[in-house]
């Protein structure tokens, strides 16, 4: 499907919150050094949890406002909440206040209005574009965001460090300039058998929309494909999530200064935390560069060789990561570790949309990113773990539980090919 052919909402979608994630890249980063500096790694490691758990809530209930409120609606919200909450981080953060636990309640709010916009914008998608294109433009989606992590951490490592509050203070702004965008030119999506279904039970009181939405959930949580698909999502995602949790402060205290290029008597030398933007730049052009590619390439087979594939080399790249200690040693490791990325990127997204009834899409898309929400409430726990056991150990113990996701995918694909029979 060509990109001239997309619907318009997909087309200004696209361009914002590409824009928005550089700004987004340019300190998310770096969050769990500034959190690690001011509150120590153990607290650090809590309040991640704390705030991550606050997540999964807003995201389970950002689906059933999806389909009972619309998409265009719950994305408006959304984008409105994410630039008060960088707002408050952004005051937070200025020399005269500094206060890391005000900035940590503007990032929870933050955090949490981005889970409510995660259903919809996904539903969105799913309602816009037929099957058979879904997995593509899920992948483009991806790649904008990716080009995004190429641009957001160089200019990170340049700009967050001295000016946190002005990086904060333009995404904030730029949240409420997108949620205006969005209000005046999107059009909503939802079905409308779904909207109707809703609007003839809209004289009913509070606890019955409760009741519906946990009864709803129950009949997801029942079917045995998507919760094995869910939980071995949650456990794969202690890998990738360390992105920007266990590796920015794996590498500023374990590589002081580290030599890029040397000529004669010159050398390009970079410190750990200026060596990591310039490894998150490198995953971000890796999937920029060929995510359409392999994405096109994992086509060719069967989605149980993929999901597992993609979980094995998860493994492989994360314990290679944390045995290194030069520049091109992490960079072949990112290298494998980009790649399993891209193998799950798209094909995954239309999995959860094959599996989704159409009057329960925006809920399967919320209940199926529970894989992140769940995943970056228990992630943080690597930061802690490498406190007690090390950082050796610590990347090991990750892979292993990479390997574990590809025995759960096995599983799901053996009761999902039953169903199929």
């Amino acid at each position: 499907m060509r990109m001239k052919d997309w619907d318009i909402n997909l087309k200004i979608r696209l361009a914002g919150e590409t824009a928005f994630n550089v700004i987004f890249w340019t300190f998310f980063p770096f969050l769990s050094i500034y959190f690690a500096n001011s509150f120590g790694k153990g607290w650090t490691g809590i309040l991640l949890i704390l705030s991550q758990t606050l997540s999964v809530f807003a995201n389970l209930m950002g689906g059933y406002c999806a389909d009972r409120f619309g998409r265009k609606r719950m994305m408006i919200i959304a984008a409105f909440g994410q630039s008060i909450g960088y707002g408050i981080f952004a005051f937070a953060a200025s020399p005269l206040i500094a206060m890391p636990i005000l900035g940590f309640v503007g990032f929870s709010l933050a955090s949490m209005s981005g889970s409510l916009y995660w259903p919809a914008s996904q539903a969105m998608v799913a309602d816009v574009v037929k099957e058979e294109h879904r997995s593509g433009v899920f992948a483009i989606f991806y790649t904008a965001t990716n080009v995004s992590v190429v641009i957001g951490p160089l200019l990170g490592s340049i700009t967050y460090k001295d000016n946190p509050y002005i990086v904060l203070a333009a995404a904030s702004v730029f949240c409420l300039i997108l949620s205006m965008t969005m209000s005046r030119t999107l059009h909503e999506t939802l079905p409308e058998q779904l909207a109707e279904r809703h609007r003839l039970a809209a004289g009913e009181p509070w606890y019955r929309f409760l009741a519906a939405q946990l009864r709803d959930y129950k009949i997801i949580a029942a079917d045995r494909v998507f919760l094995l698909f869910i939980l071995a999502g949650v456990l794969l995602s202690q890998t990738f999530m360390q992105l920007d949790l266990l590796f920015p402060v794996f590498m500023e205290e374990t590589v002081k200064l580290t030599t890029i290029f040397s000529y004669g008597d010159w050398n390009l030398q970079l410190t750990g935390k200026q060596l990591f933007g310039l490894i998150v730049s490198e995953n971000g052009l890796f999937v920029a560069l060929f995510t359409v590619v392999v994405t096109k390439w994992m086509l060719a087979y069967r989605d149980r060789y993929v999901f597992i594939g993609g979980s094995v080399f998860y493994a492989l790249g994360i314990i290679m990561f944390g045995h290194m200690s030069t520049f091109w040693g992490f960079t072949f490791a990112i290298a494998v570790f980009t790649l399993a990325e891209l193998m799950s990127a798209g094909p995954q997204q239309a999995f959860v949309s094959r599996l989704a009834p159409e009057h329960m899409r925006g809920q399967y898309f919320a209940a199926g990113s529970l894989r992140y929400t769940l995943g970056r409430t228990l992630a943080p726990l690597s930061i802690p773990i490498s406190s007690w056991i090390g950082f050796s150990w610590t990347f090991i113990l990750l892979g292993g539980i990479a390997l574990l996701s590809a025995v759960l995918y096995n599983m799901m694909f053996n009761r999902y090919d039953r169903q199929a029979a």
